[in-house]
């Protein structure tokens, strides 16, 4: 696609302020073009046009893994083994059924569960992790599987992904997140995942399940071989499948960590928080049928994080009582229940714990922090 045309800024933010559509080619100019103030600006005036309350959410969740075992060798990542090699793993039902029991003893309302792409793992296997999950351990909500796992799932058991999907869904399962789409370009995705399949493979598992029902999240991870163009045509990607069925609840982006993957010899470095602030508050103003946008305290750093509420982002997260993707990459981040209220009430927001789906379960208004 050609991305050459000039635009005004002036009219642009005008165009954006009235509330309508920027095209691929538009939004390209004000990703290059705009000063970063002014993008925050605009994704702050468009935040409390969709979320009036002046209330930041967040989820009590843990993400454990049920295996790193992994065939698709994705350069990017630290965390996966291959079959036999030193410290690789795969936990029984039973064993994870009871590390949700414990998470659910602490409070935890959502499970995100996401492992490797394990071969020697047949369909039931997943299938029964929800169907026990719901019957043993209904205090928590199964967000599972990422679509490169339900790619997998339909390999090894020779089902379509919609009939995947639809055995997911009869066990329980309502929902999934957005992890496996690093950058929808094929250019980028040839580079740094070429096992893992095409950007229309991640759109088809999304479309797939939305047609069901399910809710799932968009994710973005940038900061490594994409260019702008690239990220535009993510989020038009993600954009128009929004406009098919509004399955999408939140996009989500992230910034690539570097730490022991094959890729940190080319790109050994973060991505600066400037950059962050700037895709937080872009895609806000570009993806204008997500209904939130949510920031990370715990990929960009704590005071990133509460940055970002102030540029579009209407969401912190979770306090994240398990992870061991970004740990394998030497990035960790902690916090907890108490320390997430309390940086979102810094933020000069009250704070609201929410479920999976964006429910809402309780407040905690900024006048009664501690």
């Amino acid at each position: 696609m050609e991305f050459q045309k000039d635009f005004q800024l002036e009219s642009l933010y005008a165009k954006v302020r009235k509330g309508e559509r920027l095209t691929q080619e538009e939004g390209l100019f004000l990703f290059h073009n705009a000063e970063l103030l002014d993008l925050a600006d605009l994704a702050n005036s468009i935040r409390f046009k969709k979320n009036p309350e002046p209330a930041v959410t967040f989820v009590l969740d843990s993400n454990p893994n049920y295996s790193n075992v992994c065939n698709i060798d994705c350069i990017f990542c630290a965390f996966y083994r291959h079959p036999g090699e030193e410290g690789e793993y795969t936990y029984s039902v039973d064993h994870m059924i009871q590390k949700f029991k414990e998470s659910a003893a602490k409070g935890i309302t959502t499970i995100l569960l996401q492992g490797g792409v394990n071969p020697a793992l047949p369909l039931d296997y997943y299938v029964d992790m929800v169907r026990r999950t719901i019957e043993e351990v209904p205090q928590v909500h199964p967000h599972f599987y990422s679509t490169s796992e339900i790619i997998g799932m339909s390999n090894v058991s020779g089902l379509s992904i919609h009939d995947v999907l639809q055995q997911l869904w009869d066990a329980g399962m309502r929902s999934l997140p957005g992890g496996g789409a690093e950058i929808l370009s094929d250019r980028v995705k040839k580079k740094i995942s070429n096992k893992k399949g095409t950007s229309a493979d991640w759109l088809n598992v999304m479309r797939e399940a939305h047609t069901i029902g399910y809710k799932s999240t968009a994710t973005m991870m940038y900061g490594h071989l994409e260019t702008d163009e690239d990220v535009l045509i993510h989020l038009e990607s993600v954009r128009q499948l929004q406009d098919e069925y509004h399955g999408f609840t939140a996009f989500v982006p992230w910034s690539f960590k570097p730490g022991n993957t094959p890729l940190e010899k080319i790109i050994p470095h973060y991505a600066t928080p400037t950059r962050y602030l700037q895709m937080i508050a872009f895609s806000r103003i570009y993806l204008d049928n997500f209904p939130h946008i949510q920031a990370s305290w715990f990929s960009e750093g704590k005071k990133t994080g509460q940055i970002a509420l102030h540029f579009g982002a209407d969401d912190f997260g979770g306090i994240l009582l398990e992870e061991n993707v970004h740990a394998a990459a030497n990035f960790i981040n902690k916090t907890n229940m108490e320390e997430c209220i309390q940086m979102i009430h810094e933020s000069g927001f009250d704070a609201a714990q929410r479920g999976t789906l964006y429910e809402i379960k309780k407040f905690f208004p900024r006048s009664k922090a501690a």
